[in-house]
C-alpha cells in the first residue's frame, strides 16, 4: 500500500518549490494530499498540485466535500508523514502555540503521524528569538525541523532562512520511510 505524504504549503516565495517536491515524493511512488494556506495561493496556484497529484488541495477548512467526511480528519488519520514546506514564521508560532484557524494548521494538530517542518523566510525573521523558541518548542514536541539553508533570498539579502532545494528535502525524509 502506498504511503501517503500530507504537504502543508504556506505563503512564501519559497512556495514554488513545493511543486518540484510533489513531483520528487510522486516519483518516489508516494501518495501526496496537498493543503495550502490562503496566503500560499497568492504565490503558486492549487490547480498545480491538483495537476500533479490527481487530488483536490485543501484550503478552506469549509470547503464541501463529496462524502461528507470531517476532511481535516480524515486526512489526518490517512496521513504517514506530514510536512510544512515551506513553514513561514507565522505558521511555526501557530502550531508551538496550539492555534489551528485554517486547514492546514487544523489538520497539522489533528494528525499522530510524523511531522516535519521546513522552515523557510528572510534571515531576520529566522534568527528572530521568538521564532527560534517557536522551532525549539517544535523540536521538544517531537516535530523534526529540517533547517534552512544559507544563501541568497528572494528579498535580496544573504544567510539562513533559504528553503532547501527539494531533492534534499527528499533526501532528508527518506529515513522516515525506511
Amino acid at each position: 500500500m502506498k504511503k501517503t505524504i500530507v504537504l502543508g504549503v504556506t505563503g512564501g516565495i519559497a512556495a514554488f518549490k513545493a511543486a518540484q517536491l510533489t513531483s520528487n515524493f510522486i516519483k518516489k511512488g508516494y501518495d501526496v494530499e496537498v493543503i495550502m494556506t490562503k496566503n500560499a495561493t497568492e504565490f503558486i496556484t492549487p490547480l498545480t498540485f491538483e495537476s500533479l497529484t490527481k487530488h483536490n488541495v485543501m484550503v478552506s477548512t469549509f470547503e464541501k466535500v463529496a462524502d461528507r467526511s470531517v476532511k481535516h480528519i480524515s486526512i489526518a488519520q490517512r496521513a504517514d508523514i506530514f510536512v510544512i514546506v515551506p513553514a513561514t514564521a507565522n505558521v511555526i508560532a501557530k502550531i508551538a502555540h496550539g492555534i489551528a484557524d485554517d486547514m492546514l494548521t487544523t489538520t497539522f494538530l489533528a494528525a499522530s503521524c510524523k511531522k516535519v517542518i521546513c522552515p523557510a523566510m528572510n534571515t531576520g525573521m529566522y534568527l528572530n528569538a521568538a521564532t527560534q523558541e517557536n522551532i525549539a518548542k517544535l523540536q521538544s514536541r517531537g516535530i523534526t525541523v529540517m533547517p534552512p539553508a544559507s544563501g541568497h533570498l528572494a528579498c535580496g539579502t544573504s544567510g539562513p532562512g533559504r528553503l532547501p532545494e527539494p531533492q534534499q528535502i527528499v533526501e532528508f525524509m527518506s529515513s522516515f520511510f525506511a
